[in-house]
């Protein structure tokens, strides 16, 4: 069982200072030099810090000209919490993962796979809307095999079956936590981990 993400997550919470910048930023957007100054740190600190909860994807970050403003990122520091709380709790989706869906969700879930997907079973094209798209990566990833290692080429075959942009679909199966990579070896994470597209609006 790879928990490599929520033990990365909580490895970033782990310190201080960084759970000082994230309740900083909880009030909006800051600059790294701000971030410095409301501290009593050096920038240098704040850029060593912010590399580390960016890695753990709790910031987001943008440069204008010479200047690198930081955000929270919601979606993740929620996600990943919940995927600690669903490991430690055993609260997961049945194996076919729609067991447990009521009926209106699980009407949307079909009706979402059948306007994305042709009757061959490949996608149309990747839905803008992550309510949208979480249920479309689900149902690719959920055609793995489940304990498998695979390597990055052979993940892109396997997703070429589907759509031809396998870059993007790949990152995306990382970004939300689908699978888990380690030394262009890719595997399932545990499904309590997947981002949930149920507990979206």
């Amino acid at each position: 069982m790879q928990l490599d993400k929520v033990v990365n997550y909580h490895k970033a919470l782990a310190d201080r200072t960084r759970i000082r910048i994230l309740i900083l930023l909880s009030e909006g957007e800051l600059n790294g030099q701000v971030l410095a100054e409301k501290l009593s740190l050096s920038p240098a600190t704040i850029t060593h810090h912010a590399a580390k909860l960016r890695e753990a994807s709790l910031i987001n970050e943008r440069r204008d000209k010479n200047t690198i403003y930081f955000t929270l990122n919601h979606y993740f520091i929620k996600n990943n919490a919940q995927a600690a709380l669903d490991l430690i709790y055993k609260q997961v989706h049945s194996e076919g993962g729609a067991g447990t869906l009521d009926e209106s969700s699980k009407l949307f879930m079909e009706s979402v796979i059948r306007n994305f997907f042709t009757s061959e079973g490949t996608l149309k094209h990747i839905p803008a809307q992550l309510k949208k798209k979480l249920i479309v990566l689900e149902h690719l990833v959920s055609q793995l095999e489940k304990g498998r290692k695979y390597s990055e080429q052979e993940l892109n075959e396997f997703i070429k079956k589907f759509h031809g942009d396998f870059a993007t679909i790949r990152r995306e199966f990382i970004m939300h936590q689908f699978m888990y990579r380690e030394s262009e070896i890719y595997e399932l994470n545990p499904r309590e981990m997947w981002a949930k597209w149920e507990k979206l609006s």
